[in-house]
């Protein structure tokens, strides 16, 4: 297996913390070609995906982790999705050229949202301000307000990787203080340039080759997109027959043009009847003509 575009855990067997180390290559070329902005603004991106993708291993689901921001500055959205096999995908919108800043000043007033969609349950929600120097800043304190747990997130990413690595306490083992603050010591002499460049068995080695680690099967990651012409069909129904209607008087075919993927979906007024239909919305239209 290549040693890019995999997911690692790892456990110090004799202390009471837990970690994961992740590398995205042809995943992270594969959701980058279709989003637009600055070096800086695609790197963003970048770490979000990373994010993601270890944040989405900590827990046990069946569907979708998203991790969202969004605010009122230059960058406007950033969205980054894993789901519960390792398929990711990801876009940012940005107004200008956006080269640097804290988050605050990115995205000014914002909010940072982590959403598990679930196939069998109701989804689970977590919010916390868009706050500190970096996405790693304010995911630690989502984990430190929302989970309790002490968590600690290194996210780098240029123009061929995307790399991160995570420390988390174990949830029943709160007593080693002393523990956790070596190994927090320890993991923060790493570099951008190790991270991106070094595989997982090196940068373990690199930060802890005196402690007791246990490193397990690595986990390959994808990109992928979940968008479908099913699925757009399902939110052409639900914008309604006036409104489709509408558009299809001013440009003859709806075009819908994926986000993330950059696929394209065209309808004709066919296709839009036949969706109408399905729905039972079509029964009016004898007397509309």
């Amino acid at each position: 297996m290549s040693k890019q575009d995999i997911l690692h855990r790892f456990l110090f067997e004799e202390l009471g913390v837990r970690g994961e180390w992740v590398k995205l290559s042809q995943s992270w070329q594969a959701a980058r070609q279709h989003q637009q902005g600055t070096d800086f603004v695609q790197q963003l991106l970048g770490q979000a995906l990373a994010a993601v993708s270890l944040l989405s291993a900590t827990v046990k689901f069946t569907g979708s982790m998203i991790l969202q921001a969004q605010g009122d500055g230059n960058i406007k959205t950033l969205v980054a999705q894993a789901t519960h096999d390792r398929k990711i995908r990801g876009l940012v919108r940005s107004n200008v050229d956006v080269d640097g800043g804290t988050l605050e000043t990115l995205f000014g007033q914002g909010r940072l949202v982590l959403t598990i969609e679930m196939v069998d349950s109701d989804p689970y929600q977590g919010i916390v301000p868009l706050e500190g120097e970096t996405l790693a800043n304010a995911l630690e304190t989502y984990f430190q307000q929302s989970e309790q747990l002490k968590t600690r997130l290194w996210l780098f990413a240029d123009q061929h990787h995307a790399a991160g690595l995570l420390l988390q306490e174990l949830p029943a083992q709160k007593h080693f203080q002393a523990d956790w603050e070596r190994i927090e010591m320890l993991a923060d002499t790493i570099t951008r340039t190790e991270l991106l460049e070094l595989d997982c068995e090196q940068v373990l080695y690199r930060l802890f080759n005196e402690e007791k680690v246990r490193l397990f099967e690595p986990e390959p990651i994808a990109f992928q997109c979940a968008c479908s012409r099913p699925r757009i069909e399902r939110t052409l129904r639900a914008m309604g027959r006036a409104e489709l209607e509408d558009i299809l008087r001013e440009q003859q075919q709806i075009e819908v043009i994926c986000e993330f993927c950059g696929a394209h979906y065209q309808f004709d007024k066919v296709d839009i009847e036949s969706i109408l239909t399905q729905d039972g919305l079509g029964i009016t239209s004898e007397t509309r003509h």
